[in-house]
């Protein structure tokens, strides 16, 4: 699905030709509420931070083809279809700086049921899109993913599943994270929809990473489940995470604190299905999430428990959200407007408490709330955590978790800004280890 306005969020990158970087393109949707010929396009007028580009070096690329203005024009049978975006590349020698830019459109479309004094029509867009610097942080030993709960509000509204995939590797991600209970038919998806699952995985060249799913202790008003209940839907859930491709599974217990404490059956719920994650290589990542901070005894009993069984199938998942050093007051959902819930106050957890358990750690979470245009975190310290897992030799997956002000694509250009910060300090990391 396409956006609403003219500048699409996916699409806006660095072109690279022959080991060089020769411009940036930019995706637009056909603003018409018909499409047009190629020969009725007068061009595109493209502005990048005050700085306008001639619509006569600007070349367009439609059903796989390129061609320049002159060209277009000139064209037989092309058409800018409604539902296929226009691709837009402008020369410029080494492109965008990665980070944030002003962009800003102007279509020129001709008519020709219009009376010519009044053409071309100018369809205009003007807004904020983010260059995100792909081909560095690689080396770092950070794997970089997307939570598909960064998107919340938009899916299944203002675009589907495959949109958040396409997107995912539009940025540069290589892993994508689910919720069991946004799967469609959950607990048992169709054989079509597992088919269909697999498809885009392949298509965008995704890797499945951590699954979150839940073992609803209190689901019933009148009495808690049962230890046996309660290893039943983890075990459903972990045959169904190996069924999708994942490696890692959340188990998100009922809880019966403030500070998150799980439900007391937890412990024998994980023992009863350790064969069964061993035997299907799915990692248990109980997750640590504020207001729970690493000194807690609820952190402490998941690093215990591993301990002493020895098992390399349960791993902490670590939520950045406890790293948190300003208030968010944006509000969340389910609450009232002026209500700021403690899982989105402070915890500033020290970088010294994660050094602690990185042995532990499996799967990190990265939660954010806010990206600046100045690719600033108004609410996480990412060097500080980059800093502590590089130092740390801790590798694995960076999967971003979005979980700020919920408006319609407001996730989507979030979620640039927080990759292109990540690969940005990710780079820094890896030059100064040099």
């Amino acid at each position: 699905m396409l956006e609403y306005g003219l500048i699409q969020t996916r699409g806006f990158t660095n072109v690279i030709e022959n080991g060089r970087v020769t411009g940036f393109s930019v995706l637009l949707r056909m603003p018409n509420y018909r499409g047009a010929w190629g020969s009725l396009i007068d061009g595109a007028d493209v502005t990048v931070d005050g700085k306008a580009f001639p619509r006569e070096s600007v070349r367009w690329t439609l059903g796989g083809r390129t061609f320049t203005l002159d060209e277009l024009q000139a064209s037989t049978g092309v058409h800018w279809d409604l539902d296929a975006p226009a691709v837009v590349t402008v020369p410029l020698d080494g492109g965008l700086s990665a980070g944030v830019h002003e962009v800003a459109v102007t279509v020129l479309l001709r008519s020709p049921y219009i009376p010519a004094f009044a053409l071309p029509l100018r369809f205009e867009d003007r807004r904020t899109c983010t260059i995100v610097p792909t081909g560095i942080g690689d080396d770092a030993g950070f794997r970089y993913g997307v939570s598909v709960y960064s998107l919340t509000g938009d899916i299944n509204t203002v675009m589907t599943l495959e949109d958040a995939m396409a997107d995912i590797a539009d940025l540069g991600g290589s892993g994508v994270e689910l919720l069991t209970q946004g799967i469609p038919g959950y607990p048992e998806p169709s054989a079509a929809w597992i088919d269909e699952w697999h498809r885009l995985c392949e298509t965008y060249r995704l890797v499945p990473t951590n699954i979150s799913s839940w073992v609803d202790n209190q689901m019933w008003r009148d009495r808690d489940l049962t230890v046996e209940e309660a290893a039943a839907q983890l075990e459903r859930d972990l045959r169904l995470a190996h069924r999708l491709g994942f490696g890692y599974l959340r188990p998100k217990f009922g809880v019966i604190s403030p500070e998150l404490d799980p439900h007391p059956t937890w412990r024998e719920t994980v023992l009863r299905n350790l064969d069964l994650a061993a035997e299907l290589d799915v990692v248990l990542n109980p997750e640590i999430h504020s207001p729970t901070p690493i000194q807690h005894p609820v952190t402490q009993n998941y690093v215990r428990f591993i301990e002493e069984t020895g098992t390399e199938h349960v791993k902490l998942l670590i939520d950045t959200g406890i790293f948190q050093t300003e208030l968010v007051t944006d509000g969340h959902p389910g609450f009232d407007e002026d209500e700021v819930p403690a899982f989105l106050r402070p915890l500033k957890t020290p970088m010294s408490d994660l050094a602690e358990v990185l042995p532990h750690v499996g799967f990190v979470q990265s939660k954010f709330f806010e990206i600046d245009d100045q690719l600033h975190d108004l609410h996480v310290p990412w060097a500080d955590i980059l800093r502590t897992l590089h130092d740390g030799g801790w590798s694995g997956w960076l999967s971003s978790e979005y979980e700020g002000r919920r408006e319609p694509y407001r996730g989507r250009e979030q979620l640039r800004r927080h990759h292109a910060l990540l690969r940005t300090l990710a780079a820094d990391l890896d030059r100064t280890a040099r």
